[in-house]
């Protein structure tokens, strides 16, 4: 049975200032869970009702806390509980700059939490390792981007702060401004090296970045759409800057 300071701590997880004070993250679901535990995230305590413990082998079996169905629903972060909630510590990695000889990202002013986590999907499904957000971007460990994540946050770097400031520490490194004016993103070959920047979901990206761009690239557009999805334009660039 939990105690009430127990379900008090779980619910304060929703808040940015106390998951990055106590360093951890609020995951739920089995599918989510089972992913993380996979990659081998450190876990500070799993709940979970009878069924889900049921399914599990010993060693997992032996670190959860049993929880009712009214009690999973009491600490859960969703809308539809669902059958385990796990906290996890934040994981730790170690690159500050874009790297040489490899892809990333840099993600400009996304607000959509479900946009966030679908980016970081993306990346973790065409081999980018480094994120690089503005720091109005939604948090990368919000319940709601952890969900769209499903579990990629355990394998993507994801870093908040001055973009200026990393494309300035990343001199001769290509970029790729994601715009809607800019050349026909299938007019290039497949880029090994650069930062691939994601502007707004409504502004863009901002003129400061775009001073600081070595190539805009646009998605041609068929249709009537005013624009894409920036999760959407995310995985369409990706898959052809970095097919082979």
């Amino acid at each position: 049975m939990l105690i009430k300071s127990q379900v008090k701590y779980i619910q304060s997880l929703s808040h940015k200032k106390l998951r990055d004070s106590e360093g951890v993250f609020v995951a739920e679901g089995p599918k989510l869970i089972n992913e993380l535990l996979s990659a081998r995230l450190p876990l500070q305590q799993l709940y979970a009702v009878k069924e889900w413990i049921d399914g599990q082998d010993k060693n997992i079996a032996t670190t959860v806390t049993e929880v009712s169905a009214s009690e999973l629903e009491r600490i859960s972060l969703l809308q539809t509980p669902n059958q385990v909630l796990g906290i996890f510590k934040k994981p730790a990695f170690t690159a500050s700059k874009p790297e040489r000889n490899t892809l990333s990202l840099m993600l400009d002013t996304i607000q959509d939490p479900g946009n966030m986590g679908t980016i970081i999907r993306c990346a973790d499904w065409f081999g980018i390792s480094q994120v690089f957000c503005s720091a109005d971007c939604a948090d990368a460990y919000n319940p709601k981007v952890v969900q769209a994540s499903m579990g990629s946050i355990a394998r993507v770097q994801v870093q908040y702060g001055s973009l200026t400031g990393w494309l300035k520490q990343a001199p001769g490194l290509p970029t790729y401004a994601a715009v809607l004016n800019g050349t026909d993103l299938r007019s290039l070959p497949p880029v090994k090296e650069g930062i691939i920047i994601i502007g707004n979901e409504s502004k863009g990206i901002s003129e400061d970045l775009l001073a600081l761009s070595s190539n805009r690239i646009t998605i041609p557009r068929l249709g009537k759409a005013e624009s894409l999805n920036a999760a959407v334009a995310t995985g369409i660039i990706l898959s052809h800057i970095t097919s082979l």
